[in-house]
């Protein structure tokens, strides 16, 4: 196991951030919520723990808690924001709700340049706060390491430990030391490697997929996307022909998808086939409008099929599946169950319904690093350059019914827009875009003749990685010129409109 900095979580919206800030440096780490904690001596490679904030006050009653004692007698110790507060009570010093609630930017005075945490940080430095309570009285054993105009802690350290607690939040880029501060905790402090890398990650997963999965037959679904296309090349690296993959037309894929990416898989050397099944879920999706409908139906059909064409492969064992860390974090709630926005694209129930045993070689991987894994293997960039595109495919890009006449229409609309990114350079400096079939029509006029067709919504976003995005600035000479291909050349549509609204509050996808 490499070297590991755990990060606890308490709910802090910002946790993920945190561990991706980490794993740029080259440092693996993992998140587990504080009430599923795993045994520390498991931990066997164990270099430092981070606590996170939460959007919970340590003054409550029920806010979540967790004995330190012994994390502080053993490693070092990062607590950032609540960490820095519920180290601060549990050590006998006094927290109490800030009379002015600091939100935002903020500078740090009188730091401690001396202080291993702070080190190489310039005085009257950036920093993001988001904190409603204030550690009024440090415990005895605590310095003062840094402070701002209206917090008097903004940081500490316990004097005769590496355990260090922040007020602010150096995850964010609005911190803009903050990458100093965790790189003096994780690589100067608790004396990380920075061993973790792209290649380091291919060659310890094949001989440990190599060793897992003997000379096992293993049967894996391929949407064409980042994640399974990356998946299925680790595993086809350490179990060869043994690795077969079933890429499933469901009809709802974008214009000649289909033919072109099972083309390029084939010129991976995968061991890989192609089950035409349009009309299956035509119609388990006909009359169906509801979007979570619409994605359980397709869901389902996926399951059947899927488990009707792997039954056609003797003696399988395994169930090879794209899981990002992410899909991982989040199956795990530290307050309970969040709230459904709307069913995962990643189609659950196979494993159960098939008898299979999983093999998720990317589980601990965030996207970008599944990109750079993909590069390290050499994987075309057609593929690991693509934009993100849901399971449910058109399905849930068509508002309203699914029928193929439907299908067809947006094909035609998103393979303009589409083309039209790359062609126009736009292609890379976008995360995501999209084309979306209105249930509604319009009146417009083509030739001298009144006309009443179909409205069609572009979408382009600018993100990270999806929890956030802005929509994208195209220039309007680029949206005049596809809107007019589109009319001109799409039988059916009268009229294009740009969805210029960011999430939140909006989503990326229209369902």
């Amino acid at each position: 196991m490499p070297e590991t900095i755990l990060i606890v979580d308490f709910g802090s919206q910002y946790t993920q951030l945190i561990a991706r800030r980490v794993r740029e440096l080259d440092v693996y780490c993992e998140i587990h919520p504080y009430n599923h904690l795993p045994s520390l001596d498991s931990l066997s490679s164990l270099k430092g723990i981070i606590l996170s904030g939460s959007p919970c006050s340590v003054t409550e009653s029920d806010a979540p808690n967790l004995a330190i004692d012994a994390m502080l007698d053993k490693f070092p110790v990062l607590g950032i924001c609540y960490g820095a507060q519920m180290m601060a009570q549990q050590l006998g010093g006094e927290v109490l709700p800030s009379k002015i609630r600091e939100y935002g930017r903020a500078r740090l005075r009188h730091l401690d340049l001396h202080s291993r945490l702070l080190k190489e940080m310039t005085a009257d430095s950036q920093v993001w706060m988001s904190h409603g309570d204030t550690i009024a009285e440090v415990p005895s054993g605590v310095e003062v390491i840094a402070s701002t105009e209206s917090v008097k802690v903004a940081a500490y350290k316990l004097q005769d430990k590496d355990v260090y607690g922040i007020q602010f939040h150096p995850e964010v880029t609005h911190s803009t030391e903050g990458k100093t501060v965790l790189r003096n905790f994780v690589v100067h402090i608790c004396e990380c490697a920075q061993d973790w890398t792209s290649d380091q990650f291919v060659e310890a997963t094949v001989a440990s997929l190599k060793e897992q999965l003997q000379n096992d037959k293993v049967v894996l679904g391929l949407s064409g996307g980042v994640d399974s296309s990356v998946a299925a090349m680790l595993i086809h690296q350490a179990v060869g022909k043994n690795l077969h993959c079933i890429f499933v037309d469901n009809g709802l894929l974008r214009k000649h998808e289909f033919e072109d990416v099972l083309h390029s898989y084939k010129d991976m050397g995968l061991n890989v086939t192609g089950v035409d099944a349009k009309a299956e879920f035509y119609q388990a999706l006909a009359g169906v409008t509801d979007p979570e409908g619409k994605r359980k139906a397709i869901g389902k059909a996926f399951i059947e099929i899927f488990d009707r064409e792997a039954h056609r492969i003797e003696n399988v064992k395994w169930l090879g599946q794209g899981t990002i860390y992410p899909d991982v974090i989040e199956s795990v709630s530290v307050k309970g169950p969040s709230a459904t926005i709307k069913s995962h694209h990643n189609v659950g129930g196979l494993p159960e319904k098939m008898h299979l045993k999983v093999v998720e070689p990317l589980r601990m991987l965030f996207k970008d690093e599944v990109r750079e894994v993909g590069r390290t293997m050499e994987i075309d960039d057609t593929i690991l350059g693509r934009h993100p595109f849901p399971g449910p495919g058109l399905g849930i890009r068509i508002l309203g019914d699914v029928t193929a006449e439907k299908v067809q229409i947006l094909q035609e609309v998103d393979h303009i827009f589409i083309s039209g990114l790359k062609n126009s350079g736009l292609y890379a400096d976008v995360w995501q875009a999209a084309a979306v079939l209105l249930p509604i029509q319009a009146v417009g006029v083509m030739g001298d003749e009144r006309t009443y067709e179909r409205v069609v919504v572009l979408r382009a976003v600018s993100s990270v990685d999806g929890m956030t995005a802005d929509w994208s600035h195209l220039p309007y000479e680029f949206l005049s010129e596809v809107s007019n291909q589109i009319i001109n050349q799409v039988k059916g549509v009268n009229r294009v409109v740009y969805d210029i609204s960011s999430k939140p509050p909006a989503t990326i996808e229209w369902e």
